[in-house]
Order: C-alpha cells, then structure tokens, then sequence
C-alpha cells in the first residue's frame, strides 16, 4: 500500500496493524477507529482525513502531512510526528503519551482536554 493513492476512501474501522502506508496519499479519507498500530505512515498525506478514535501506537507519521486533520479521541502512545505538519489538526480527547513532536509544526492545532504525559514537544 506504500505510495497508493486512498483519496476520500472509506477506511472506518479497518485493521491496518504494521501496514505499510508510507508516502500514501490518504486526503480526507475516513479512518475513524481503524487500527493502524505499527502502522508506518512516513511522508504520507492525510490532509483533512478523519482519525478520529483511531487506534495509533507506536505509529511512524515522520514527515507527513495531517493539515486539518481530525484525531480526536485517537489513542496515539509511542507515536513519531517528527517534522510532521499538524497545522490545524484536531487531538481533542487524544492519548499521544510519550509521543515525539520534534520538529512539527503544531501551529493551529487544538490539543483540548489531549494527555501530553510523556510527549516531547
């Protein structure tokens, strides 16, 4: 699935666990409660895509894109979003314990009532 082309596709509830997803485009494609745990999603766009309630541990983000995305409630331990682009991305409710955030650009994005325990900033 590296470098497929998952525009606006409905992906709700999937079992994506150790997917490979690097470099996917994945624009404003619902992913809501899908399990993407080990999930490598390195350089992917998910511009707008919904990841709400989304299962993310030890998920690698490094270098995507997730403007305008929504992650609330999204269970996200372990996570890498080094030099990820979170402009605008919703982690209302979310759980990144002990992500990384190094490098990310967090500008306009919403980290309401999210745990931070452990999250390097």
């Amino acid at each position: 699935m590296a470098g497929e082309r998952l525009d606006g596709q409905n992906l709700s509830g999937a079992n994506l666990t150790g997917a490979d997803l690097s470099g996917a485009s994945l624009v404003r494609a619902n992913l809501s409660k899908a399990n993407l745990t080990n999930a490598n999603l390195s350089g992917a766009n998910l511009r707008g895509a919904n990841l709400s309630s989304a299962r993310m541990e030890r998920a690698n983000l490094e270098g995507a894109n997730l403007e305008d995305a929504i992650a609330s409630g999204a269970r996200m331990w372990y996570v890498n979003f080094v030099n990820t682009n979170l402009d605008g991305t919703d982690f209302s409710d979310a759980l990144p314990h002990h992500s990384i955030f190094s490098g990310a650009n967090i500008e306009g994005a919403i980290f309401v009532h999210s745990n931070l325990t452990g999250t390097l900033l």
